[in-house]
């Protein structure tokens, strides 16, 4: 491949964060809109037609205070997606579109999208699907979803840890009829959390209920189990047929289905995915987007009681 430094025009010690394909039919472009996110918890919402047409040299995209950078540019539909702004230090808030305004200009820095603690950043934005569901039903359906989940894997809740509660209301036990079950079952997203100590799990976006932008969010993964603490090192959406591929500071690396990682609650630290060593960390981890049918030879899985 060549190098993109060859392709766009990038100033030295500037590196690109997001590459975001478009749809093909630019006359679909006005129904969309594309929100930035950065390390310091700030975003912003501009219509995708400000930035139809591109200049040779580029176009400024946000203002950015000292210091900030660009972590997450994502497209999303104010009457149809919800924004998943997650911290390194395992906080995470959902809210949405409408939240953020559509911003008139390029060159502002926008609104608070989370308020960080000391010494806590952004590491991810995600666009989620905007589901009409009461808490009740959410959690109902979550419910339900767990004990089918476990009466066909046989798995328990053992594994779990769960950590002390957040803020987050108890909603009601609701009946759910199986029509609304099936409706719920089809909007169902999961969320892949990791952290560089190498504990991840999956979430149902049903856990991440959604609340008012700026606030300090709710837990996305428990940091303070398995004696090790540790960091995010990514949080994203993943589909049940996707791999996923995680690198550590120490150069291992590590391939995945997706499927070999347990769904478990949100407030909980996860189960091992990568087994590392002392003093060293996950680094990245990236989605491998299902592909089909592979004819290569399958991969290892990992070993009894890691994921």
């Amino acid at each position: 491949g060549k190098a993109f430094i060859n392709l766009l025009p990038i100033e030295p010690g500037e590196t690109i964060t997001s590459i975001l394909p478009l749809p093909e039919d630019e006359a679909t472009w006005d129904q969309f809109d594309v929100m930035f996110s950065t390390r310091s918890g700030g975003v912003r919402r501009n219509k995708l037609s400000d930035f139809v047409q591109i200049n040779r040299n580029g176009k400024i995209a946000m203002k950015l205070d000292e210091g900030d950078s660009i972590i997450g540019v994502g497209l999303c539909n104010a009457a149809q997606n919800d924004i998943l702004l997650t911290t390194a230090l395992g906080r995470c808030i959902r809210f949405a579109t409408e939240e953020v305004r559509v911003f008139a200009g390029r060159d502002s820095t926008g609104v608070r999208g989370i308020r960080l603690a000391d010494g806590d950043t952004v590491i991810s934005m995600a666009i989620l699907r905007s589901v009409d569901a009461t808490p009740a039903e959410r959690a109902a359906y979550v419910k339900h979803a767990n004990a089918m989940r476990r009466a066909v894997t046989g798995e328990g809740e053992d594994i779990e840890d769960a950590a002390a509660p957040d803020d987050e209301e108890e909603a009601a036990d609701e009946a759910l009829s199986p029509d609304r079950i099936a409706q719920l079952g089809a909007a169902e997203e999961f969320i892949l959390t990791v952290s560089t100590e190498g504990f991840g799990k999956r979430t149902s976006a049903y856990e991440f209920r959604r609340t008012g932008r700026g606030g300090q969010g709710l837990l996305a993964q428990d940091l303070t189990k398995k004696g090790k603490g540790g960091r995010l090192a990514a949080s994203f959406p993943v589909e049940e047929y996707d791999e996923i591929l995680l690198v550590t500071d120490q150069g291992q690396l590590i391939r995945t289905p997706v499927t070999q990682v347990r769904v478990i609650s949100r407030n909980t630290s996860g189960v091992t995915i990568f087994r590392t060593a002392q003093d060293e960390h996950v680094v990245s981890v990236e989605r491998l987007a299902d592909q089909g049918a592979d004819d290569g030879e399958a991969d290892e899985a990992p070993a009894e009681g890691e994921a």
